[in-house]
């Protein structure tokens, strides 16, 4: 069983991905922690925007990275959707998530090219979206501790250039796939979306046994 999770940041893929994930006893990636790595290494490398920099970057990746506490960084963040609009980027990451999904039991991936890219013929397809803003106040929450003081308008407004660069680029945008059940989470809690996404995945699961 093969589940695919996109969306844009902070609509709650990952956390939605992790209790998907634990519910049916299968393993998760968070595919966007790939791309966060890569640009990481490639931040050590030079110009992340530089694509041999950052090919390089994602060819030599050393996964020990993804537990790296520097991959939350806004700089991070930034340079991660830099990085993946990158075509040997993507490529060069393409085999290690459909290989991670076609594991033996079954998989949660979540990322934004899934459903439409990476894993076009999975079981259940969920894209999360939410408005900017919504999203833009839970990015505010987390980093309120760290960075003191309101940063919401400076979260807002990266958030919408992250969308613009992720939705246009020409690998792989930022788009539902065209069997996938799209979830507004900008008014549900947690536990709303769970519900929500375990409904649709059973019902595609139901579809698929017939």
């Amino acid at each position: 069983m093969i589940i695919a999770i996109d969306g844009p940041a902070g609509a709650g893929k990952s956390t939605i991905a992790r209790r998907i994930a634990l519910h049916f006893g299968i393993a998760h990636l968070d595919t966007g922690s790939l791309y966060r790595a890569v640009a990481l290494e490639a931040m050590a490398l030079g110009d992340p925007a530089d694509p041999v920099i950052a090919e390089r970057a994602a060819r030599a990746l050393d996964l020990s990275v993804l537990e790296d506490r520097r991959l939350r960084d806004e700089a991070v963040t930034a340079a991660s959707s830099v990085v993946a609009a990158i075509p040997g980027v993507r490529a060069a990451l393409l085999e290690f998530q459909r290989s991670f999904a076609r594991r033996e039991g079954g998989a949660v991936l979540d990322g934004r090219d899934i459903g439409t890219v990476i894993c076009p013929d999975a079981d259940a397809k969920l894209f999360l979206t939410a408005t900017p803003e919504a999203r833009a106040a839970r990015r505010t929450r987390e980093l309120q501790g760290e960075a003191g003081g309101s940063i919401y308008r400076r979260v807002l407004e990266d958030m919408k250039a992250r969308d613009a660069r992720d939705s246009v680029r020409q690998a792989a945008p930022l788009v539902p796939a065209s069997d996938a059940t799209v979830i507004d989470t900008s008014t549900l809690d947690a536990d709303a979306v769970f519900a929500a996404a375990l409904a649709a995945i059973h019902g595609k699961l139901a579809v698929t046994k017939r």
